[in-house]
């Protein structure tokens, strides 16, 4: 006996209750451990990525490897067949500064195809959605429709009427300079072209690399093909022309495609050089953005007036972040950028259909009665055909009710105020067909839903708009 006690205790034994349920519909809030996904794996432009996101390129990159593999074996026949005896009979500083040149092309070219150029981040559906509200504003349109919003917006920079093009794509009013990439399918900040050698488009955060890829890549191309001809023309002094050419049939090759390259690798860098000079980027300059034969009053508002500040602008001044954080995670409750519309965007078509909806709530959401359902004394079943109306004066069916008052007529057609205002009634609420009540707004619309069905093949809109006007007569 437990002290204090007024009797002997009863042992208790308590049964653990199982708090898992072996019905799925038992437990649905049970959470399962989802993988974090990173930005660049929902990334919605055609782009691939690796390391992690960290490195960022177009899809079309066959091009991209050809330069490289003709950069790597031109540059390894001359520093393996060329060199040494060039470093022998003239200076060893020539491969050393062939070297220099060498790492200098190969860096400047995967900062520019393993970048981001720029890309501009599309817009998220709740931002599509506000930016078509201040169109409709600006458009003096408040109620849905299907006008489409204006295609610019006008700003003014340096004096200068600059206008804004809206991407039905990315759903955004670009920025200035900024260009949509029909390869990449991005809109790129600054863009100036997309470069297939590069396998990536040249933009705001790239093109300093790639003109320093291009300018450095011209002293190389130059530089063997100097020197691959004085090769061959000391070889040649020793032993004949076509013995030099037998001993080193390396320099034949190195010599054939550097000269086939190095008018347009310098050609390119020559024209570069000129858009840098005055701050342009090769879209304008193809566009004719800033030509004087759009007019004497057009003007580039974005160069500095001086070669030598449009240069450091370009190649030395800060890089903007990226905008896409691509290797940032997803987050559940983060809305994705809207899909694209593929240029035809109906606009208000979702505010409209909601007003469609909400004005007949009845008939979406109420389900069709049939021919076993629906039993009306003196009248057929839907199975068998009704009775044709002649032409002239509507009159009502032997099956219709009463209509003695215009207030018989309201009942039976509620008006859109008593729809948009009716309340949903549960399974449980409603009362079955036989024993409906008289009065509700839900007997109301079954009243309208049976005429419809017994009458649909002799009655139209015409003939009910004759009742009324008979029944208020």
């Amino acid at each position: 006996m437990p002290p204090g006690g007024g009797g002997p205790m009863t042992d208790c034994e308590y049964s653990q209750i199982s708090t898992h349920s072996s019905s799925p519909m038992e437990s649905p809030h049970k959470k399962r451990k989802i993988a974090a996904r990173r930005k660049w794996e929902v990334f919605p432009g055609r782009n691939k990525f690796f390391c992690n996101g960290r490195i960022m390129m177009a899809r079309q990159t066959g091009v991209f490897y050809l330069t490289l593999v003709l950069i790597l074996v031109t540059s390894g026949l001359f520093f393996a067949f060329d060199c040494p005896y060039l470093a022998l009979k003239i200076t060893p500083a020539i491969p050393v500064v062939g070297g220099i040149l060498f790492f200098f092309v190969i860096g400047t070219l995967l900062r520019t195809s393993f970048s981001d150029p720029g890309v501009l981040p599309r817009a998220t559906p709740d931002e599509a959605a506000d930016l078509e509200r201040q169109i409709d504003i600006a458009n003096g349109s408040s109620s849905g429709g299907y006008r489409p919003p204006p295609r610019t917006k006008e700003v003014i920079i340096n004096g200068q009427t600059v206008k804004l093009k809206y991407c039905f794509t990315c759903k955004i009013f670009r920025p200035p300079r900024a260009s949509h990439c029909s390869l990449c399918d991005n809109c790129v900040e600054r863009f100036d072209h997309h470069c297939p050698w590069v396998g990536n488009c040249v933009g705001q955060r790239n093109y300093r690399f790639f003109y320093m890829f291009i300018l450095s890549l011209s002293f190389l191309t130059v530089f063997i093909f100097a020197f691959v001809i004085t090769h061959v023309t000391l070889r040649s002094q020793q032993t004949g022309i076509l013995n030099a050419l037998k001993d080193s049939p390396a320099s034949v090759l190195e010599a054939v495609v550097c000269f086939f390259s190095v008018w347009s690798i310098v050609g390119l860098s020559g024209f570069h050089t000129y858009l840098i000079s005055s701050n342009q980027t090769t879209n304008e300059d193809i566009k004719g953005s800033w030509s004087n034969k759009r007019g004497k009053e057009n003007y580039n508002p974005y160069s500095y007036g001086n070669i030598f500040t449009n240069c450091c602008a370009a190649l030395c001044g800060p890089i903007s972040p990226s905008l896409i954080d691509r290797r940032g995670f997803v987050q559940p409750d983060t809305p994705q950028p809207a899909a694209p519309s593929n240029g035809i965007t109906m606009y208000g078509a979702t505010q409209s259909q909601s007003n469609m909806a909400a004005a007949t709530p009845l008939l979406q959401s109420e389900p069709s009665l049939t021919s076993d359902e629906l039993h009306l004394p003196g009248k057929a079943s839907l199975g068998t055909p009704c009775t044709s109306l002649t032409l002239g004066q509507p009159t009502p069916p032997s099956s219709m009710p009463n209509l003695s008052s215009e207030a018989t007529l309201a009942d039976m057609l509620p008006l859109k105020e008593e729809l948009v205002g009716h309340q949903f009634l549960t399974p449980e609420e409603a009362p079955s067909p036989p024993r409906m009540l008289a009065g509700s707004p839900l007997a109301h619309s079954r009243t309208m839903h049976s005429l419809g069905l017994v009458s649909q093949d002799s009655l139209h809109e015409d003939s009910v708009r004759g009742l009324v006007k008979l029944s208020s007569v």
